[in-house]
């Protein structure tokens, strides 16, 4: 196959790619890395020197592609399937690149911020800073809430920002829940987890749910 990617079936950002993949149904290698092991990282870091993961290999056209939002970019653009996750429309193109950038920015890292406090030491938590973070999750909750006037992110249409919503929202509500009221982001949350795609994802990373950290 001309791709492989490097991921790890837990990563909420690999998800966000692997997602953009199984919705064309597109050939690929997935190599599952485990950043502790020294010869995996190190082969990693050969590829994207930050060291990070999703990664996308195309031998065919000798591409390393990081970042999931470039990968599902790159995936469109070169290896398109039925699901097209950037609008042909200038400005819906535009607008779902914000909707992405919203999710990632105001969604996942404060929900990561979160988790990642878990992982502390006792005298190194952040409480302000975790503070913070739900306190965005709230507002980012409610920005949501008044968006969806359709079935996906944009609309009718299954897009990127739908590939970043999913992993965002997913634990994003584990550590903050959207709440009663919050009725259309709990709605959609149920349409993204039921996507055949998504609910591959989700079912290979189930393995792996009990290494999330758990609030102490």
């Amino acid at each position: 196959m001309s791709l492989t990617l490097h991921y790890h079936p837990l990563s909420s950002f690999c998800w966000k790619a692997l997602i953009a993949l199984y919705d064309n149904n597109t050939s690929f290698t997935p190599n599952s890395v485990d950043l502790g092991d020294p010869d995996q990282r190190a082969e990693l870091l050969t590829l994207w020197p930050i060291g990070k993961f999703p990664v996308l290999h195309d031998r065919e056209r000798n591409e390393i592609v990081p970042e999931s939002t470039i990968i599902i970019e790159y995936l469109d653009r070169y290896h398109a399937g039925a699901t097209r996750f950037i609008p042909a429309d200038q400005e819906r193109a535009l607008k779902t690149r914000l909707r992405d950038r919203f999710l990632d920015l105001y969604v996942h890292l404060p929900m990561q911020k979160i988790i990642g406090d878990r992982l502390r030491p006792a005298n190194a938590k952040d409480p302000n800073g975790v503070s913070e973070a739900r306190a965005q999750l709230r507002k980012s909750y409610d920005i949501i809430e008044r968006q969806m006037a359709g079935p996906w992110a944009m609309g009718d249409d299954f897009t990127l920002a739908d590939c970043a919503a999913l992993p965002a929202l997913f634990y994003a509500n584990s550590v903050e829940p959207f709440g009663s009221a919050r009725g259309n982001v709990t709605a959609y949350f149920e349409r993204l987890k039921a996507r055949p795609s998504v609910a591959r994802v989700l079912k290979e990373a189930e393995p792996y749910f009990h290494l999330v950290p758990r609030e102490s």
